[in-house]
C-alpha cells in the first residue's frame, strides 16, 4: 500500500494537473448535439478551449457566460439565463452543459436554481436538456471534473426505469478521463466482437476521433453518443465501468437503472485484458473469437522480446490518479521499477499501488524525484518535456494536454494490441536512451589517459 505524500510548500511552481471545468467540458464534449457552457470569465473558457484545440488538433464548441466585475458582485444568474436561451436560440443543441469555474463557485452561485429559472422564463425550450455539473477550479483536476460532468449526465438523462424491458445485446460502458478516443474506438470492437452494442458515456471516440464532416464545420459537438441512446441506458443488461473515479457517477447509474455493473480499473495489461474478455463471454455467452486470441498471442510474445529493455528499468510516472494508477501497474508487470509518483489529485486508487510512496504535487516536485533517484523514462504529458530535456531521461507523452506531438487521440493503448503497441513505444524509448548513455570509464584508465 503506497504512502501519500503532501507537500508543505506554500504554492504550486510547475503545475501538473489541468482543472475541473476542462475535465467537465471535455466529458459534455462526448456527446452528440451538445454545446457545452462554461458559467466564468471568459478568459476561463478561452484557455480551456486553447488546450482541447491544441490537443484534439479540432475544433472545439464551448461558451461562457463572460463574467465581469459587476455580475460577479451583484450576481451572475441573469447571465446564465440570457446565455442559456441564447445558445437554444442559435444553435438549436439537444444538450447543454452548465459548467461553473473557480469564479462562479466562489461567488456562490446556485445553478441548479438558475436552470429552475430557466425552464420558467422559456418553456419554449423545454425540449432541450441542461446537465449542471459543480466544477471548481480550486479543488480536484481534470479526471475529477470529468467524473462529475458524467455523473450529471447520468441524473440529468437517464430516466428511472427499474423495470424496463431489457436488450439482451445492449451494454452500457462509463468511459473513464484516461481512454483516448484511440481507446474507445478499440473498446467499441471489443465488445461488438462478442454480439453486443455498447452504449459509450462519454463517446470521445466518435466525436473527438479527428474527421471531416460533408458540412465541414458545426457550432455543435459532432459525433458522441446521442441523447436517445443515454435514455435506453436503462434496457441494457450490463454496465462496464472503466476508471476507479468513475465510482459516483456508476453508483448513480446502477441506483437508477438496477443495470448490474463490472468495474474496472483499467484495461491496460494483459491480466486486465484477459478479465474484461472473460466478462464478455460471460455476459454475452459467447466464446472469445479467434481473432482476438491471436492478438493475446502476440501480447506474449512482445512481453517475451522486449523483457530485457524493462526489466530493471527506473520509471517515474506523473498525471492525474487513474493514468498514474494504470501505468504504474503496467511498469511494475514488466519488471520496471516505478521510483517516481507523482498524482495531480489525491484519490483512493493510489492507495493500491505496489510503490513506496505518491507524492500529490506538481511537477517541480516530479523533477527533484526524477533526480533523486535517477530516473530513465518518465511518464507525463507535453509539460514534462522540459524535465525531459534537463534531466536526460527519456519521455513517454500520455494523458492530458499533448501539444507537442501529433495523433495523440488516436493513440490506443487499452487491450491486447494497444498494450503490445505500448511495449514497443516504451521499449523504443528505453534502449534508445541506454545507448545514448555515456559509457563508463574507470578512474584508473582515466588517469592513465592523462
Amino acid at each position: 500500500m503506497a504512502q501519500i505524500l503532501t507537500p508543505t510548500k506554500a504554492l504550486t511552481v510547475n503545475p501538473l494537473k489541468a482543472s475541473q471545468p476542462i475535465g467537465a467540458s471535455l466529458a459534455f464534449l462526448g456527446l452528440a448535439e451538445c454545446m457545452p457552457l462554461e458559467h466564468g470569465a471568459r478568459g476561463c473558457a478561452s484557455f480551456n478551449k486553447l488546450f482541447f484545440m491544441r490537443h484534439f488538433n479540432e475544433p472545439i464548441p464551448l461558451q461562457t457566460t463572460a463574467m465581469d466585475q459587476t455580475t460577479t458582485i451583484l450576481g451572475a444568474d441573469a447571465s446564465v439565463v440570457e446565455a442559456l436561451a441564447t445558445i437554444c436560440r442559435k444553435n438549436q443543441p439537444k444538450i447543454i452543459g452548465l459548467v461553473t469555474t473557480g469564479l462562479s463557485e466562489m461567488q456562490g452561485a446556485d445553478v441548479l436554481r438558475t436552470v429552475q429559472e430557466f425552464r420558467r422564463k422559456h418553456p419554449e425550450f423545454a425540449a432541450v436538456a441542461v446537465a449542471p455539473a459543480s466544477a471548481s477550479d480550486t479543488l480536484g483536476c481534470l479526471e475529477t471534473g470529468f467524473a462529475a460532468g458524467v455523473e450529471s449526465i447520468i441524473r440529468t438523462l437517464v430516466p428511472r426505469r427499474p423495470q424496463a424491458r431489457k436488450n439482451p445485446r445492449q451494454v452500457n460502458v462509463l468511459a473513464g478521463a484516461m481512454l483516448t478516443p484511440g481507446d474507445l474506438e478499440k473498446l467499441r470492437e471489443w465488445i461488438e466482437a462478442f454480439g453486443l452494442t455498447p452504449i459509450i458515456v462519454p463517446d470521445i471516440g466518435a466525436s473527438l476521433d479527428g474527421h471531416l464532416i460533408d458540412a465541414g464545420y458545426s457550432t455543435l459537438t459532432y459525433g458522441g453518443v446521442s441523447r436517445a441512446e443515454i435514455e435506453t441506458m436503462g434496457e441494457s443488461i450490463a454496465s462496464f465501468v472503466i476508471g476507479r473515479s468513475l465510482s459516483r457517477a456508476a453508483d448513480a447509474l446502477k441506483e437508477i437503472t438496477g443495470v448490474p455493473d463490472w468495474r474496472f480499473d483499467q484495461l491496460i495489461g494483459l491480466a486486465q485484458s484477459d478479465a474484461f474478455t472473460q466478462t464478455l463471454v460471460d455476459v454475452s455467452g459467447k466464446d472469445a473469437p479467434v481473432r482476438l486470441a491471436r492478438k493475446r498471442e502476440q501480447l506474449t510474445d512482445a512481453m517475451v522480446d522486449c523483457q530485457f529493455q524493462f526489466g530493471g528499468a527506473r520509471i517515474g510516472v506523473a498525471g492525474d490518479a487513474d493514468v498514474v494508477g494504470a501505468l504504474a501497474d503496467f511498469f511494475m508487470g514488466m519488471g520496471s521499477h516505478v521510483v517516481a509518483a507523482v498524482a495531480s489529485a489525491n484519490s483512493p486508487r493510489l492507495d493500491d499501488l505496489a510503490v513506496d510512496s505518491v507524492v500529490i504535487g506538481d511537477l517541480e516536485d516530479f523533477e527533484t524525484l526524477v533526480i533523486e533517484n535517477g530516473v530513465d523514462l518518465i511518464v507525463a504529458n507535453s509539460h514534462g518535456g522540459e524535465i525531459s530535456r534537463r534531466t536526460g531521461a527519456a519521455l513517454l507523452r500520455a494523458g492530458f494536454p499533448i501539444y507537442d506531438a501529433y495523433g495523440a487521440q488516436a493513440e490506443a493503448w487499452i487491450g491486447y494490441g494497444g498494450t503490445r503497441q505500448l511495449i514497443f513505444t516504451a521499449a523504443n524509448l528505453l534502449s534508445n536512451h541506454y545507448q545514448e548513455l555515456r559509457p563508463y570509464v574507470s578512474r584508473f584508465r582515466a588517469e592513465a589517459a592523462e
